[in-house]
């Protein structure tokens, strides 16, 4: 028994969206093997991949209104100024702009960088080049949001890639998030850009690694002595 709990903490749970994608893996392994068992060994391994894909961890969250955590896993491709895209109504003067790409490999839930209420959401319909490129923040297909925050305005988009075909939203308008608290997935290799306002500072280089609802990204003052956590 103890060693089917210690399997259950190590192993993380498939996120429901990612249930009708495995059992269908897991259906082409079956009738793979039945006709050719090498091909049903790479039909397994696929399956394998798939489940990990879309794998829900449980994330530690530190609880601080002056803290931004990663919104996505992966590594921090851009950290900078870059002018938000129009439907976030931020302006036209470049912000602070945090871009975490997500690869083939990484968790793709994404989660909330600050507790706030979701102000806007906005869908754009776009082309899917691959989301590493600067340019995938103009013309690829993207979902865009705006949490209103206590320590200001915070822009959120999710970005499609170039296997990407499917933004999945799992919040609405007028709903109130906490940091760390799930948002939504992209499908298949992606990217989540943050927009911060300009009392925020990066803390965060690229190239570096993110953990989602983890990692600190970004800092807005002075950090009081203490840092309380909250599991999500």
């Amino acid at each position: 028994m103890s060693v089917v709990n210690s399997l259950r903490r190590s192993v993380a749970p498939i996120h429901p969206q990612g249930y009708p994608f495995v059992a269908g893996f897991a259906l082409a392994a079956l009738v793979l093997w039945w006709l050719w068992s090498p091909l049903g060994w790479l039909a397994l391994i696929a399956t394998i991949w798939c489940a990990h894909f879309f794998r829900d961890p449980t994330r530690v969250t530190p609880v601080r209104h002056d803290l931004v955590v990663a919104p996505a896993d992966g590594a921090v491709s851009f950290a900078g100024p870059a002018v938000p895209p129009p439907e976030l109504g931020l302006g036209t003067a470049p912000l602070q702009r945090v871009s975490i790409f997500m690869s083939m490999f990484d968790c793709h839930v994404n989660r909330a960088p600050v507790e706030g209420r979701v102000e806007r959401i906005a869908y754009h319909p776009g082309l899917f080049l691959s989301a590493d490129l600067d340019k995938a923040s103009e013309d690829n297909e993207r979902n865009s949001m705006v949490i209103g925050a206590s320590s200001g305005r915070f822009g959120v988009v999710q970005i499609a890639g170039l296997v990407a075909r499917r933004i999945v939203c799992f919040t609405r308008e007028g709903a109130h998030v906490s940091a760390g608290e799930r948002i939504g997935l992209i499908r298949f290799g992606s990217r989540v850009d943050v927009y911060l306002p300009p009392s925020a500072q990066i803390v965060v280089g690229v190239d570096s690694r993110a953990v989602a609802g983890e990692t600190v990204i970004a800092e807005i003052s002075a950090a009081p002595a203490t840092r309380p956590f909250r599991r999500s």
